[in-house]
């Protein structure tokens, strides 16, 4: 696997990854999480121009997975991370991860912001072991407050979520 920029005639790509991906949710009593559209390719594209956009492809250059990020209150927010099942547990995640903080101390950003289910092993738990810590709302900054509200109105809430930090 390597990490590299989205190119933009695999937007449509991305959808698959994401889509693929969200089928384990599906396994664990949130259908409606895997039935949710992926990601528009408006939006997918507003990433790659933004170059906040990366794939981890495997030997045929073909993209496996991919990370997408904003800026939110001077630190770099994961807005989407999708590993597809048959890369999944091969440190692909975490190769995107480590990708961002990267391009995130080229930057000066303090830190990786992100939001997500608690109770899920792929989600909360898993970023724990990549450095990221759970906020309580003493620690959330306004950006992260509107992300959560958005989150909230687009029906997230009905499982427990969190916003988790990780300093660079």
């Amino acid at each position: 696997m390597h990490i590299r920029a989205v190119r933009q005639d695999e937007l449509p790509l991305l959808q698959d990854i994401e889509k693929a991906a969200g089928e384990c949710f599906r396994d664990i009593g949130m259908p409606e999480i895997a039935d949710d559209e992926p990601l528009p390719l408006g939006e997918l594209a507003r990433h790659l121009h933004a170059g906040l956009a990366w794939v981890a492809a495997d030997d045929a250059d073909t993209p496996v997975a991919y990370l997408i990020a904003d800026h939110v209150d001077g630190s770099l927010h994961v807005e989407q991370v999708s590993v597809h099942p048959d890369s999944a547990r091969r440190g692909v995640g975490r190769s995107l991860l480590d990708q961002l903080a990267g391009h995130a101390t080229t930057e000066g950003a303090p830190a990786l912001t992100l939001t997500t289910f608690t109770e899920v092993p792929w989600n909360a738990p898993y970023y724990a072991r990549c450095g990221f810590r759970l906020l309580d709302d003493s620690g959330l900054t306004p950006g992260l407050r509107a992300i959560r509200a958005r989150e909230a109105a687009h029906g997230l809430d009905r499982w427990p979520r969190a916003c988790m930090r990780r300093p660079l």
